[in-house]
């Protein structure tokens, strides 16, 4: 807003007086936030930074000290500069104590060799800091007419980062929070120089506070987010040459390009809160229609009526019902028994990774809605981004459900892995709440395809089965569909058969009561390492952190509860199913 000390020796009047630069010549770009005219030397208790002093030198003090002590009062509040016009105290030139002690400080002192009526400079110093003023002040308001009109119309990121940058003439960068940058504009410089190395670069510009500038790599950062929840930083590099290999910033940046970072990030953050609410009322309406395709509770012709009319086209259409859920994956936190017990034995080997992964719990009550929430609009962008036509909501507190319509049968493969590659492009693994080694890594599960909207229950259903066994399955596969979940998915479609819940209680019955009876023995721990290990004792013995004669006694104790041999192929085979079973009759 203010010019600088080199502006200011380049007007007509400092001009006509002949300036000489006789110190302080590394800080002429210091602003002149105002000029003040003065003939004693205990002005500087009457200043506050920021004047040029222009002065004749008449009522200076005669003595070196008094000179030195002079430069060193102005120095001290902030001056940008001091201006003595010759003739008058001193003929040719200042006195060299008063030049010598200027270079010191680091003041610019300028010599006027010829007379100059002080009245001439102050007036144009002060015309350029009005007229820079309106200048900011109209530069101010086209920035927030701009962005008014931005967030009017619903523009996207790409759009608001281009005006940003058109607007500033500087490089501007949008982040998430894991320094990946959302988008870019590098107002015409190279784009390559500007994105090298970013998370690494990103990571070293820490300045304090929400809006800030960061005086070491010349960028000016501001927080994006609303309602409490950021989600990205928008950087804009001033000057344009300083930060990345350039020339290190001198001073601040102007406060219009403050304001104008902030308000293109206050855009940024409601046009995604508007989207994410026009998105939500969508999503309602697709969960309702999935919901009643679910329950039969509406006619599917009312349901293909009210999907044409969002735009979804379910009529003549080959149907693909689609689960998508989030699955913990990773290595245990502390040495357990196997079904999360520690074990009584002392300690054992180190920690195996989980055969069966714990359901997740939110480190914060609004973790889980946040993240299905985030899950949903994941899986909202890869179908807009594959193009494919659907329905697609959450359809419970841990599953978004989709409903693919595609032209014929010979689409189904290419469309389920198209979409299931976008979607983790779109949310990739995540590390699971509460700082362990797991990782959030999403299950794409598919039914059959079926091809009349009256049997697309039988796919949302046997979809979602697959979804929940998938959850047992270390692979990770693009998609899952039932030949893939094998003899645990099986179990899983048949959990609510009475024949197979008796079958479990005859297997296992005797040993769960037991357990019960004494829960710090978890009998049933011990057996599923066992068995998981494939009937090695030793394996077992280390998969359990059990010595390995803690270990052989408790494997006597389960055979003579259940009766059976635990050396039979047979009866571990029955006793393995029934284990499997019982995980999937408990699994909610």
């Amino acid at each position: 807003m203010f010019p600088t000390v080199r502006e200011v020796l380049a007007l007509d009047p400092v001009r006509r007086g002949a300036p000489r630069l006789v110190a302080g010549e590394t800080a002429l770009d210091r602003p002149v936030r105002w000029v003040h005219v003065t003939e004693v030397p205990d002005i500087a208790t009457l200043l506050g930074g920021g004047e040029l002093v222009l002065t004749t030198g008449i009522g200076l003090p005669a003595d070196d000290a008094g000179l030195r002590a002079f430069i060193g009062d102005l120095a001290e509040v902030g001056v940008s500069g001091l201006v003595v016009e010759l003739g008058r105290r001193y003929l040719t030139e200042v006195p060299r104590v008063m030049a010598v002690a200027a270079e010191r400080r680091g003041l610019p002192l300028v010599e006027l060799r010829r007379a100059t009526p002080f009245v001439r400079i102050t007036e144009a110093v002060h015309a350029l800091i009005v007229d820079a003023q309106l200048h900011e002040l109209r530069a101010t308001e086209e920035i927030h007419q701009r962005f008014t009109d931005l967030s009017v119309e619903g523009a996207g990121v790409a759009e608001v980062v281009r005006q940003a940058a058109e607007l500033a003439g500087c490089p501007v960068v949008l982040e998430n929070l894991s320094r990946q940058v959302l988008g870019y504009d590098p107002a015409g410089e190279s784009a390559d120089l500007l994105l090298d190395g970013w998370e690494q670069h990103s990571r070293r510009i820490r300045p304090a506070g929400r809006t800030a500038y960061d005086v070491d790599s010349g960028w000016l950062v501001t927080t994006v987010g609303a309602r409490g929840q950021d989600w990205g930083r928008l950087l804009l590099r001033w000057p344009a040459g300083g930060g990345l290999g350039g020339s290190r910033p001198v001073g601040s940046p102007p406060t219009r390009l403050t304001i104008l970072v902030e308000r293109a990030a206050s855009t940024l953050a409601l046009g995604r809160l508007i989207r994410r609410d026009a998105e939500g009322l969508e999503r309602q309406l697709h969960r309702t229609l999935l919901t009643a395709l679910l329950d039969h509770s509406r006619p599917v012709d009312e349901i293909a009526l009210r999907a044409r009319a969002l735009g979804v086209v379910l009529e003549r259409r080959h149907l693909i019902g689609v689960m998508v859920r989030l699955r913990r994956d990773g290595a245990v936190g502390s040495p357990t028994s196997g079904d999360g017990v520690p074990s009584v034995d002392g300690p054992g080997p180190p920690p195996s990774p989980a055969p069966w992964p714990a359901p997740t719990t939110p480190a914060h009550p609004e973790a889980g809605p946040a993240r299905l929430r985030d899950l949903a609009e994941a899986v909202g962008q890869a179908l807009r981004e594959t193009k494919l036509s659907g329905l697609s909501s959450p359809v419970d507190d841990q599953v978004v459900g989709v409903l693919l319509a595609l032209p014929d049968v010979a689409a189904e493969e290419r469309a389920l892995a198209t979409f299931a590659a976008a979607l983790r492009r779109r949310h990739p693994d995540q590390p699971s709440p509460g700082g362990n080694n797991h990782r959030l890594t999403v299950i794409v599960a598919a039914g059959s395809g079926v091809g009349s909207l009256r049997e697309v229950r039988r796919s949302l259903v046997e979809a979602r089965q697959v979804a929940e066994a998938a959850r047992r399955d270390r692979r990770d596969l693009p998609v899952f569909r039932l030949p893939d979940v094998g003899l645990a998915g099986l179990l899983h479609l048949l959990r609510d058969e009475p024949r197979l819940q008796t079958f479990v209680e005859r297997e296992l019955g005797a040993l769960l009561a037991h357990d019960a009876r004494h829960p710090r023995d978890q009998l049933l721990a011990t057996l599923r390492a066992y068995l998981e290990q494939g009937r090695n004792k030793s394996a077992g013995a280390a998969a359990a952190h059990l010595s390995r004669p803690a270990f052989y006694e408790r494997l006597a104790r389960i055979g003579r509860i259940l009766g059976v041999d635990l050396d039979s192929v047979e009866a571990c085979l029955s006793l393995h199913v029934a284990l499997l079973a019982l995980d999937a009759v408990r699994t909610p």
